[in-house]
């Protein structure tokens, strides 16, 4: 038995992790729930779950996770400010069921430093693939990781074709049911450029060697290419449940949380390479990425902003990587890396954010 807390658990994530636990009593018990700032929903999940421990606002959480006796912690909160939850559940030996990449994109060196081998397994479908993939081989035996993306909703589009979309048209992802922050990052492939960066930071190999390809009917979740030409891809219809069973009870599999691909169907599968004009916002993420330090928060800050002055008709869509570009090229990251100087960057990041923002409407 496996004792669970669920960080976001009236967000998608968490929802779906409430329903493995539900199908599977007598693998995990929930001991602990919090989230933003829906308190009549999470009142229901309490009573629900007899869950006595439970938590609203990010401060709230970050004491739940430090008190509560538990096994595993799945952060399934959304933004960098998940990051005080995420070093709070590994400086208190919890396996962390990471669902919140932003967390371990801002917090980098720091997240890493706090972690023991193996303590931090990954939730999002990418990442869980790659991480199944990776029991084929040892570490030198990788060549390159290969990320799939959908493509979004402008799969296809030029930079040209994409000017006037509206946030409407965001948010019509083709796939996956998401949060607004989410889905239109998985527009701009922000979404993807985030996801390489944890893919680095999760095991440890160079951006060179890690690429993004487009595959449209996301059954493949993510590829491992070994030395010897072999690659080891994970594939299943897309479901959440299955990554999210596999971060509450690494390395078992949970039996019956989602349904394997239908073999005796026809079928077809494509992969096609990213437009990079059209989409720079994964060879911006790189950048980032190989510079370090408070650049990622820098990303992921101005990115938030941007996307929120999208949906509030105060940017366009091309806007938004492009201010992201801006911010980032005019930051000048602090001496050393800590808590406070990943606050101040991030700040810094939303303030300049919202200048530009606010200089291309005057």
């Amino acid at each position: 038995m496996r004792r669970v807390i669920v960080l976001g658990s009236t967000g998608s994530i968490g929802t779906q992790a409430l329903d493995v636990i539900r199908a599977n009593p007598r693998r995990f018990e929930l001991v602990g729930i919090a989230a933003g700032v829906n308190s009549a929903m999470i009142a229901e999940q309490a009573e629900q779950f007899h869950v006595e421990h439970t938590a609203l606002g990010a401060a709230e959480a970050e004491t739940l996770v430090r008190e509560v006796e538990a096994d595993v912690v799945l952060n399934a909160i959304t933004g960098s400010i998940g990051l005080g939850a995420t070093l709070a559940a590994l400086e208190a030996g919890r396996t962390l069921a990471l669902a919140n990449k932003e967390s371990l994109i801002v917090g980098g060196e720091l997240v890493l430093g706090a972690a023991q081998p193996d303590q931090i397994v990954p939730v999002d479908s990418e990442h869980s693939a790659l991480a199944q993939a990776l029991r084929s081989g040892t570490k030198d035996e990788v060549r390159r990781l290969v990320v799939t993306a959908s493509g979004g909703p402008f799969r296809g589009r030029t930079r040209a074709e994409m000017t006037d979309v509206s946030p409407a048209e965001a948010l019509a992802h083709p796939t996956w049911d998401m949060g607004r922050m989410v889905t239109t990052n998985s527009a701009t492939l922000v979404n993807k450029g985030l996801e390489v960066i944890e893919a680095h930071l999760l095991f440890g190999v160079a951006y060179d060697d890690i690429e993004v390809v487009v595959h449209p009917q996301s059954i493949v979740h993510s590829m491992v290419e070994f030395v010897d030409g072999s690659t080891i891809a994970q594939a299943s219809p897309p479901d959440m449940r299955l990554p999210i069973s596999l971060g509450l009870d690494w390395p078992h599999r949970v039996g019956g949380v989602g349904k394997p691909l239908d073999w005796r169907q026809a079928s077809h599968w494509t992969f096609e390479p990213l437009d990079h004009d059209a989409f720079p916002s994964v060879a911006l993420a790189k950048q980032v990425g190989r510079a370090g330090a408070t650049f990622p928060a820098v990303y992921n800050a101005s990115n938030e902003q941007a996307v929120d002055a999208f949906h509030d008709g105060r940017l366009p869509f091309l806007g938004i990587v492009d201010t992201i570009a801006r911010v980032v090229d005019a930051h000048e990251p602090p001496e050393r890396l800590t808590v406070e100087s990943l606050a101040e960057a991030e700040r810094w990041a939303r303030e300049k954010a919202d200048a530009l923002i606010a200089a291309r409407s005057a």
